[in-house]
């Protein structure tokens, strides 16, 4: 028999005495038989995270706390992150802590309790990141209007990508990159805002070409589905996204945090392709359109500047008068040129008459000059008279060259409009039906005739073909005159055509 744990009680005392781990270990033992597996519900209170990687936190309700710990091996295995506030059920067992003689919850599984409880978190942290601008309009950005490339994050086994595919190949192809990511569960949050983050990092002239819009897409699914886009590090990746993003998580009629941090929500993945690129086939139509309109507005405007140049032209003087006007001042100016010499000569002859006052010896230098003065102006006026015609000859010469070009345009012009006319007649002449195989009837006396009942059997006809006439004599009854028509203007009947 094994020696009794309990000491003997001193005479006269009849309750036992028990040691203080005695005590805790038979405390630990009762706790942990009668609460072996339990859930309980309570709201988070104090959460703790040491160094050692456990979770202490306290579940609390109106009227108590019962302290829980997470161990670190369960905690990496957690669906949700626990928080001060949540109201969630734990699953684990009670125990008993001998260190501290308290009793604690070794927590195994957490959930949040209910419906209720996520919303409420939610609106909490909905708050808080609205309150830091997360969620202002003023810092969504426009979405490129053709992208050239569009990455998307999903997963890659699920039919969003398909739907995604097929919608982006039937209104306008492009290259699209695919981050595989889990779309629901613990690992969701974490590598969608990885995603994110990794095609924002990408270099935009590297190996793998940036995205110029992003897709995050998930299709529909419960509201605990779906908690992973209002994850609170998911939010803030799609709000510091270098790229424009496309929020598309589940159905219409769902909302997460991501579609208010996005610069674009979508109702549908199927919705966010066809946001993301327009239809091509409407692209063409609306070039083909605008191309069309331009060249229409550019004849339009070729027509109006040729009809202006054309009233240009004619407003413009013809090269003849111009060059008569040319002619005409070199007249007279050349016939101005004896008055200058009649000038000279006026002085000449005063220039004499105050010689004869002078001294004799001034008289014969005065004598000398004037005769290299008569030599000199002789000499001079021929070379003004010639500097003057070979000046007016070039401003002649220049003119010719200027206007002869407008002469010879015009004169083409109307040689053209000449031709046509002529055509024109030529096509009208009556010579032109009897090359078709016409011909012209003609009595004895050169009178054309225009109806049967002129000719007689007997008459003598000639008929004008082609390439020359020929004689011929009528035969038969003449056919019986047509009748007036009533209502005729004049009764009678429509007169010769030649």
């Amino acid at each position: 028999m094994p020696p009794s744990l309990i000491d003997d009680a001193p005479e006269g005392v009849n309750v036992p005495e028990f040691s203080v781990s005695e005590i805790s270990q038979a405390v630990k033992r009762l706790i942990e038989g009668e609460f072996a597996q339990v859930r309980v519900r309570g709201e988070i209170g104090r959460v703790s995270r040491p160094r050692s990687g456990h979770v202490y936190l306290d579940l609390k309700d109106a009227n108590a706390v019962l302290a829980a710990v997470i161990w670190k091996g369960t905690a990496g295995r957690l669906d949700i992150e626990p928080g001060e506030g949540d109201e969630v059920v734990a699953e684990g067992r009670l125990t008993s802590f001998p260190g501290q003689s308290k009793y604690q919850l070794v927590i195994e599984r957490l959930s949040y309790a209910g419906e209720g409880a996520l919303l409420a978190r939610l609106e909490r942290l909905k708050k808080a990141l609205a309150a830091e601008g997360l969620f202002d309009e003023a810092r969504k950005r426009p979405l490129p209007y053709l992208p050239r490339v569009i990455g998307v994050v999903t997963s890659p086994s699920g039919a969003v990508i398909r739907d995604i595919l097929h919608r982006l190949a039937e209104r306008f192809p492009v290259h699209v990159l695919v981050w595989p990511v889990a779309v629901q569960g613990a690992a969701c949050a974490p590598e969608v805002a990885a995603a994110i983050r990794g095609f924002s990092a990408l270099a935009p002239d590297g190996p793998i070409p940036r995205p110029d819009v992003l897709i995050v897409a998930r299709g529909g699914g419960s509201f605990e589905d779906l908690w992973g886009f209002n994850d609170e590090a998911v939010v803030r990746a799609a709000a510091e996204s270098a790229i424009p993003l496309i929020s598309a998580v589940g159905h219409e009629t769902d909302t997460t945090l991501i579609d208010l941090a996005a610069d674009r929500r979508a109702p549908t993945p199927t919705a966010a392709a066809e946001i993301a690129v327009p239809v091509r086939a409407e692209l063409v139509a609306t070039v083909g359109d605008l191309a069309a309109r331009g060249l229409h507005a550019l004849g339009r405007l070729l027509e109006g500047r040729l009809e202006r140049l054309g009233y240009v032209g004619r407003a413009l003087p013809r090269p003849e008068q111009l060059i008569a006007e040319r002619r005409q001042r070199l007249d007279i100016q050349v016939a101005r040129l004896p008055s200058k010499k009649e000038l000279l000569q006026g002085h000449a002859i005063r220039l004499e008459r105050a010689s004869h006052q002078l001294p004799g010896g001034l008289k014969e230098r005065i004598r000398f000059e004037r005769q290299r003065f008569a030599t000199k102006s002789s000499g001079f006026g021929a070379w003004l008279l010639k500097g003057r015609i070979k000046l007016e000859a070039s401003r002649l010469d220049s003119g010719l060259q200027r206007f002869l070009p407008l002469a010879r345009r015009f004169s083409d012009s109307k040689r053209e409009k000449l031709k046509g006319l002529a055509r024109l007649l030529a096509s009208l002449h009556y010579e032109q039906a009897l090359r078709r195989g016409f011909a012209i009837v003609r009595d004895g006396g050169g009178a054309v005739l225009t109806r049967a009942a002129q000719v007689a059997p007997g008459t003598a006809l000639e008929l004008e073909f082609a390439d020359g006439r020929a004689r011929a004599t009528a035969e038969g009854k003449p056919p019986p005159a047509r009748k007036p028509r009533r209502g005729g203007r004049g009764g009678g009947a429509q007169g010769s055509l030649f």
